[in-house]
């Protein structure tokens, strides 16, 4: 196979002449001898004009290859595809597996000994991890951090759970368009990702808990020095990590190591595309996640940390706290700490390392929890025979448990004709359902799960209520919202059975979901169903392998030839 620049040599016919050609192109870019002999670290660069998530990655990059030469060895940068959730259309986890794809073929067809990963934006980090897991190569992730935090006439603001507070309140009529477009230049104030407990935060304290990032990677803000001192550190360690050859992804992607993951999920109050994400990355790793078990976790586990939406704080004021590693200390024996990590301890030592902080009030005790269990909950019913998900740490409790009439849209297109149709007949009672929202259906499985309160209840001073679809929500997002009803509509699912006026039942408690219609009227309207077939969208390319290819929820989404067996 060969080290450095000997490895993966193209395919001449002649090793030596293949060697030969790449050292004689190479060397335009001013190479010595010296520097093409050493090991060779590859970084990833994510760095786009549509990425504002990543625009301290060019920083990160210099700072990760400042620390792979200070330890002897050759950084080399090379692109891929970059997705900032606002700017893929139709949605990013459309493009999540195209990414992934793309990053591992990349690391594959390039001679590298270890990468480092620099990412952050929602499906960038596990699109590169399940990348780094399908390759096996040894990996260091750097995650590009949390922005800071904004203001607005006193009041501390966060991208983007305060987005959609604020724009629910302009929609209620309750601020004006000019106070939203002053409120719009204050929400983002910096570089970075989403300040709140989204989906890049999740995904970045999973990583830090799974070990493939080094301590307090997941919570130091973007703009911050201490950030790019941590991208030289990790680049020091892919250093170490090119000459000795580990560890590798598989040995820090066991089950010990998902099942912290699962814990950490529910005691930050994580976004529920955490699971699915966790779920492809497991599936690369040949581990499964379980629904059940993931339920029974949250049964057991507390909410910890006191961040939006669950919460009050924001990342920077977790970081400050003692980041994860102060979290893992909290959670005590529920964390596996034997399990290995990047930096070639074990979670036990991190835990050893974590700072005190006295007075901090962002990472309770199991004994003050935020809430007394886990922030999701796995559905089950004759609506969502494979599961459904639901965030009930950021739902309004009296709803949790509910049975009320159901107001159908048909597509993310018929929702936005007429949810705020002032004739739509629907009252605070009732339950929104949305379906061919699911990963064949929208497609992509959009972020279309926080149906937006109709402007007639917004105006009636309506702040929740029940929302149904097999669609995801945005990480940063609140209210009592049932997702990733599996099967999607768009693929036979029961989804599709339901009509406005039916009455449905949720039952946190119970953790169940029903459709009150009987079955002999269900099976009559399945038999009336048209017969699926492929959809205009995905005739040709990526959108043909996505639609022809693509798992439901409780699979992760992930291309169904891409999956690892389980072992």
């Amino acid at each position: 196979m060969g080290k450095g620049l000997r490895k993966g040599l193209t395919s001449y016919g002649d090793a030596g002449f293949s060697l030969f050609l790449r050292k004689a192109f190479i060397k335009a870019m001013g190479y010595s001898d010296d520097a093409l002999d050493r090991p060779i670290v590859g970084i990833t660069n994510t760095y786009s004009d549509y990425n504002p998530c990543h625009g301290n990655a060019p920083a990160l990059i210099e700072a990760a290859k400042r620390g792979v030469m200070l330890a002897g060895a050759m950084p080399m940068v090379f692109p891929t595809i970059s997705i900032h959730e606002s700017f893929a259309h139709p949605t990013s986890m459309f493009l999540r597996n195209l990414m992934a794809m793309d990053t591992e073929e990349m690391i594959r067809a390039q001679p590298m000994d270890a990468v480092i990963i620099i990412g952050g934006c929602d499906k960038t980090l596990p699109a590169q991890i399940m990348a780094a897991a399908s390759v096996d190569l040894p990996a260091i992730v750097i995650p590009v951090g949390p922005m800071v935090v904004g203001h607005h006439k006193g009041e501390v603001l966060g991208a983007c759970t305060d987005c959609r507070r604020l724009w629910s309140a302009h929609r209620a009529g309750e601020i004006d368009a000019e106070e939203i477009e002053v409120v719009n230049g204050r929400l983002a104030p910096s570089v970075g990702t989403c300040m709140v407990m989204g989906t890049a935060s999740t995904m970045a304290c999973i990583t830090e808990t799974m070990g493939l990032s080094l301590p307090m990677s997941a919570t130091i803000p973007a703009p911050h020095a201490e950030r790019f001192r941590l991208a030289e550190a990790s680049g020091r360690r892919a250093a170490e990590m090119a000459v000795s050859g580990g560890p590798k992804p598989s040995e820090l992607m066991t089950p010990a190591a998902f099942r912290n993951a699962q814990v950490v999920m529910q005691a930050i109050g994580g976004s529920t595309n955490g699971l699915i994400h966790l779920t492809a990355m497991a599936n690369r790793a040949g581990v499964e996640i379980d629904l059940e078990a993931f339920d029974a976790i949250g049964r057991e586990v507390p909410v910890l940390i006191d961040l939006k939406p669950s919460g009050d704080h924001y990342m920077e004021h977790f970081h400050h706290a003692g980041g994860v590693p102060k979290l893992l200390r909290e959670l005590g024996d529920l964390i596996d700490t034997s399990a290995l990590t990047v930096g070639g301890g074990t979670l036990r030592d991190v835990v050893a390392g974590a700072e005190e902080v006295p007075g901090q009030t962002v990472i309770r005790t199991p004994a003050d929890p935020i809430k007394p269990i886990g922030a999701m909950a796995v559905l089950r019913g004759n609506l969502a025979p494979r599961g459904a998900l639901i965030k009930h740490s950021a739902a309004t409790p009296r709803l949790l448990t509910h049975t009320g009439r159901a107001v159908v849209f048909d597509s993310t297109a018929d929702m936005a004709a007429r949810i705020d149709d002032p004739d739509l007949d629907v009252t605070a009672d009732d339950i929104l359902v949305l379906r061919n929202a699911g990963p064949k259906g929208a497609p992509g499985m959009p972020e279309a799960g926080y149906l937006p309160i109709p402007k007639k209840l917004g105006r009636q001073g309506v702040k929740d209520l029940v929302r149904i679809s097999d669609a995801r929500m945005s990480g940063t997002a609140f209210g009592t919202i049932v997702l990733h009803i599996t099967p999607e509509s768009a693929d036979g699912g029961p989804l599709a059975l339901v009509r406005s006026g039916d009455m449905i039942r949720l039952d946190v408690p119970a953790r169940s979901i029903e459709l009150l219609v009987d079955e002999a009227e269900l099976a009559i309207r399945a038999a009336a169903l048209p017969p699926v077939e492929r959809p205009d969208w995905a005739e040709r390319g990526y959108a043909r392998l996505f639609y022809d290819s693509v798992t439901q929820a409780d699979e992760g989404c992930d291309f169904d030839f891409m999956m690892r067996p389980k072992v």
